[in-house]
């Protein structure tokens, strides 16, 4: 055993000095995953962590559950049980997603975070859930040591060039291609 990590190892947080705009986007698997990837080494810091999920309601998955009985993370929870259908979104959809966006900046100018995760974010712009423009406002105004991810599908070219890391997640090879449906404990 090269090192044992218990609670004991604790090191109280380095404060980040630049914090920079990620974007985990494509039709591929793991876009949700990177970005609480990303957030458990933070919080393994000691940094606070923001976690705004857009479009994603109260489905249960279990990712959720169990970050939310970390310290130091806050997750809000925006939209519905049901899937949004981009040829017909509801105005409760819309405005479950506006509330999100709004959370997401209060939060993030709030001070109190170190990590601001806008999960789904990207599907949400891309669907009209809510304006291209407010996002673009919530990067612009981002506090310089924050660091800041955007999620889902489909990520804006304008929010890519503004972005420092963009990674796409390619799908070469899927299982739901061949009928095997979301499997609890991988999938939510």
């Amino acid at each position: 055993m090269i090192e044992q990590v218990t609670n004991n190892n604790y090191q109280s947080p380095k404060p980040l000095e630049k914090g920079l705009v990620q974007i985990f986007t494509g039709e591929g698997k793991g876009k949700t995953t990177a970005a609480l990837g990303a957030a458990v080494r933070a919080l393994g810091h000691g940094w606070r962590v923001y976690i705004t999920v857009f479009m994603k309601g109260d489905y249960p998955y279990s990712e959720w559950n169990i970050l939310s009985k970390m310290p130091n993370i806050k997750i809000d929870r925006f939209g519905f049980r049901d899937f949004t259908d981009p040829q017909n979104v509801k105005v409760e959809e819309m405005e479950q997603a506006k509330q999100a966006l709004t959370a997401a900046h209060k939060a993030m100018l709030s001070g109190s975070y170190d990590m601001v995760i806008l999960d789904e974010i990207n599907v949400a712009t891309a669907w009209k859930l809510v304006d291209l423009s407010a996002v673009v406002k919530l990067i612009e105004e981002k506090p310089p040591n924050m660091e800041l991810i955007l999620t889902g599908r489909y990520a804006d070219i304008e929010l890519v060039k503004m972005a420092d890391l963009v990674t796409e997640c390619l799908k070469i090879k899927h299982p739901f291609d061949e009928g095997i449906i979301a499997r609890q404990g991988i999938e939510y």
